[in-house]
């Protein structure tokens, strides 16, 4: 069992995913968040390939336009 926090909510799942796996699970469009794993922002050319683990922490902000 993999338990992380994301934006302060404990989550957990039974088998390790990449960053990209988790954002398109929740329907974010990956050209308009930023994620930052473990207090490090994530560039978005490793999302495909950066895992989240066991224990990490990740801040996920979505950007929204307006005026």
């Amino acid at each position: 069992m993999i338990t992380v926090k994301i934006n302060g909510q404990t989550m957990q799942w039974e088998q390790s995913m990449t960053i990209q796996q988790y954002l398109e699970s929740q329907n974010h469009t990956l050209t308009r968040v930023a994620v930052e794993q473990n207090g490090r922002i994530v560039p978005k050319s490793i999302y495909s390939t950066q895992h989240i683990e066991d224990g990490d922490t990740l801040e996920v902000v979505s950007f929204v336009g307006g005026g």
